[in-house]
């Protein structure tokens, strides 16, 4: 029979006990004395007996014993509805719930950090959770299965499904030992030992690139490691072209060019699948992400060549 007690009907139980009257009650709640007897009396048709004895006059109205014991629970309700609106106040500001964002590697290292770090400043009671993979696939699997809720991506993946929000344009550079004299034309990189990576996204658009110039890449070796291709190149293994982000551009036994005819640059997007109601945090996070991406974003001039 509980069920069908509304929260109003126990906010004036309450009221109605501590105030000792309906006309107080009513002032309090914002309501009139009629509406407050209305809503008691609808209390006790749904809980059966009388809650309250009304002795008339001056005096004050009295608690039943079912009236005693309905009000012990009716604190209890109103606490925690009480509670659930913070909660929810909470929530709709970005202070609390979950995040789960997916990353790739460069942006792990150069992007994601600081995007975290201010965003935990401002929000200390949100939990928020990052996933790298370097395949830009699996990210959009995790994404499409609800696993995140925003992902940094490479492109436009042209999915109905997903929606993105452009970051930076990352141009692609090349990477060469000190003391050897970068070969800044892609057509002339045939014969010169290579370092990259292992089959990716990235590393396909740089191949497709350099065979457009009519180069075969000789790739003497491969890792997934970013910092592990720049050692490398380091080394005096060879050179490497990499996505500017993924470079420690203040790494002095290691030089970096700009290529003459540039290659297409590649695009950090951050995705989300469309039509689903996120955190409102994620907002937050979106804006945080394109003001630390647009920080590092390389000079207009730089961005515009490598466009072309």
């Amino acid at each position: 029979m509980l069920q069908d007690v509304e929260i109003r009907q126990l906010r004036a139980l309450l009221a109605v006990a501590e105030e000792g009257s309906f006309g107080r009650a009513g002032e309090r709640l914002g309501f009139t004395q009629s509406a407050i007897s209305q809503q008691i009396a609808g209390l006790e048709r749904v809980v059966g007996d009388k809650v309250f004895d009304r002795p008339g006059g001056p005096r004050r109205v009295e608690l039943t014993p079912t009236g005693e014991l309905l009000l012990q629970h009716a604190r209890a309700v109103l606490e925690q509805v009480r509670e659930a609106e913070d909660s929810l106040r909470s929530l709709r500001a970005g202070e609390v719930g979950r995040l789960v964002v997916g990353s790739f590697q460069s942006v792990s290292v150069n992007v994601l950090p600081e995007v975290v770090g201010r965003l935990r400043r401002e929000r200390p009671g949100l939990s928020v959770r990052c996933v790298e993979d370097d395949d830009t696939d699996s990210l959009i699997a995790r994404l499409l299965a609800d696993e995140l809720d925003l992902t940094f991506l490479v492109g436009d993946p042209e999915h109905d499904a997903i929606e993105v929000v452009p970051l930076m344009i990352d141009p692609f550079v090349l990477l060469s030992p000190v003391g050897v004299v970068p070969v800044l034309d892609p057509a002339a990189l045939n014969g010169v030992a290579m370092v990259g990576q292992p089959p990716c996204a990235c590393q396909a658009t740089i191949e497709q690139s350099l065979r457009e110039h009519g180069v075969e890449p000789d790739y003497v070796f491969r890792t997934n490691d970013n910092a592990a291709v720049q050692a490398m190149v380091r080394a005096g293994m060879g050179s490497a072209i990499m996505p500017h982000l993924a470079v420690d551009t203040h790494d002095p036994e290691v030089v970096m060019s700009f290529l003459d005819p540039p290659m297409r640059p590649r695009v950090v997007m951050l995705g989300r699948r469309r039509g689903r109601t996120l955190p409102p945090a994620a907002d937050r996070f979106v804006e945080l992400a394109a003001s630390v991406c647009s920080s590092l974003q390389l000079p207009q001039f730089v961005a515009v060549g490598a466009a072309g």
